[in-house]
């Protein structure tokens, strides 16, 4: 069985990303594992972490039940606020064979922004792959 390590955070329900699921599951039994950075819910110059973590849980929660109904067997956690962090926690207990990194696009990624899919295969040895959702799937940030 493949393993995966699904890493988003508002692009986790995008078309663009359940594409990729699907195609992924086409290919036969698959593990999923998604982490949700605790990213920042910016409010002026401050946030609030607990805050953050609720956000990252809703959507955590929203990603299992859409990933779910698409057949895949999936679970989940909250990870730090910084990706590159979160995906080594994650994999600290949960080795894959590949990472999915679902980001908006260029321009309002903030992820791209960091150069987060360059960073983070630098710091991985499985493959990671992107998935980029439309300007519509999400707002400015991840």
């Amino acid at each position: 069985m493949r393993s995966y390590l699904v890493v988003g955070n508002e692009t986790l329900v995008s078309p663009e990303l359940a594409q990729a699921i699907r195609e992924i599951l086409a290919g036969g039994p698959t593990d999923l594992h998604v982490v949700v950075p605790a990213t920042p819910v910016q409010h002026g110059f401050t946030w609030d972490e607990g805050e953050a973590r609720a956000v990252a849980r809703e959507r955590l929660e929203a990603a299992l039940a859409r990933f779910k109904t698409l057949g895949a067997s999936v679970s989940g956690e909250v990870g730090s606020r910084d990706p590159i962090e979160a995906v080594r926690d994650a994999l600290r207990d949960h080795p894959v064979d590949e990472i999915i990194l679902s980001t908006l696009p260029a321009g309002i990624s903030r992820w791209l922004g960091q150069d987060v899919p360059t960073r983070l295969r630098g710091s991985v040895l499985v493959p990671v792959t992107v998935v980029t959702a439309a300007r519509e799937s999400g707002r400015a940030g991840r």
